[in-house]
């Protein structure tokens, strides 16, 4: 691979493309890892609005980007093969791998794009020929929030620091018009105020007992008049048959019911949500909806909302960063199950009271 133009001095390299000049960011994967790409596009964007910003993302994951006047082009990753070969024929004069996986690295490279950005140190990291320090290095901390670690690769390249937009996700009108009518079939009737939850996550040691959403769910209908809805996608099965007993009299189930245009406009249209860490707490922050994390083995400086008012519900887990997108547990005081109804009852009082 042959060093990219001006490589001694990397701030320069975003500056100097011409006008209209295409840029392409790779995100595959995850729901809220798209989710939490869309303030550096945002950012980007609001600098140079000449430049066309193209991003790499998998076909399931594209509806978080729909409607994002920031994005020029959204390419679908395919066929490792397939894609690859689609990058190299666009030209595309810079390379942002912003997911930092062995796929990611191969398409990067696989490009032929000029300038590869990735972080130094990472899977394939030959592939590239700009090479970002990791967050211990360029923050002098290794604990900071993921949107900030990934505007590092952009802040190294020669975008201005500033203030970082918060995350943006555009509910779009069929979407919304379709969750009415599923609501309504359920009894829910336009208008009618609702709170999201979320019981699941991506391990069991992050999830909060179902049998505690159900006491929430409870008291948000006595307490504030307000249904739960209680978001199950189709990968949550493992919970499915115990979320369904325990709020077969207190909520609203819609398990696998609703695609991810739908789950935007389910979000957008709650009063609150209350999850554990996870997408859709991610959704929740863009679409600026009030919400509730509650977070065990997984670090809040790393995932918690960003920039949307919220409240953290924690174990109290101390955490060592391997990496600027990598955080483990070293100690954690208590169980997700030890937590209590009380403590996040509070948390939603406070953002229900508008404090």
């Amino acid at each position: 691979m042959t060093a990219p133009p001006n490589s001694n001095d990397p701030s320069t390299l975003l500056p100097a493309l011409p006008q209209g000049a295409e840029i392409l960011i790779i995100r595959l994967r995850s729901l809220g890892d798209v989710v939490l790409e869309t303030p550096v596009i945002v950012a980007l964007h609001s600098w140079r609005p000449d430049l066309r910003i193209s991003v790499l993302v998998e076909p399931r994951f594209a509806p978080l980007l729909e409607g994002n006047p920031a994005i020029g082009e959204l390419i679908f990753s395919r066929g490792l093969g397939e894609t690859a070969l689609d990058l190299l024929r666009r030209k595309i004069p810079i390379v942002f791998n912003q997911h930092g996986g062995p796929r990611s690295a191969m398409l990067t490279g696989a490009s032929g794009s000029p300038l590869r950005v990735g972080w130094a140190g990472y899977q394939y990291s030959f592939l590239y020929n700009v090479a970002v320090p990791d967050a211990k290095e360029f923050y002098g901390t290794p604990a900071v929030h993921s949107v900030e670690h990934r505007i590092s690769q952009f802040y190294f390249t020669g975008l201005p620091r500033g203030p970082i937009p918060r995350a943006q996700v555009f509910p779009q009108p069929d979407a919304i018009t379709s969750v009415a009518r599923k609501l309504g079939e359920k009894g829910i009737v336009a208008g009618a105020p609702y709170a999201v939850l979320q019981p699941a996550a991506r391990l069991p040691e992050m999830r909060w007992p179902v049998a505690k959403f159900g006491e929430l769910a409870r008291w948000l209908r006595e307490k504030h008049g307000m249904v739960s809805v209680v978001n199950l996608g189709a990968r949550d099965d493992e919970i499915a048959a115990e979320v369904q007993t325990e709020m077969q009299n207190c909520a609203t189930v819609v398990n696998g019911q609703l695609d991810i245009r739908e789950l935007i406009a389910l979000i957008a249209g709650s009063r609150i949500f209350v999850g554990n860490d996870s997408g859709p707490a991610h959704l929740a922050a863009a679409l600026q909806r009030p919400s509730v994390v509650i977070f065990s083995v997984t670090d809040p400086v790393q995932w918690r909302p960003w920039q949307a008012d919220h409240r953290i519900v924690q174990t109290g887990a101390t955490f060592d960063h391997p990496r600027g997108d990598k955080a483990i547990a070293v100690s954690n005081p208590r169980a997700i199950s030890t937590i209590a109804v009380d403590e996040v009852r509070q948390s939603c009082e406070e953002l229900l009271a508008g404090r």
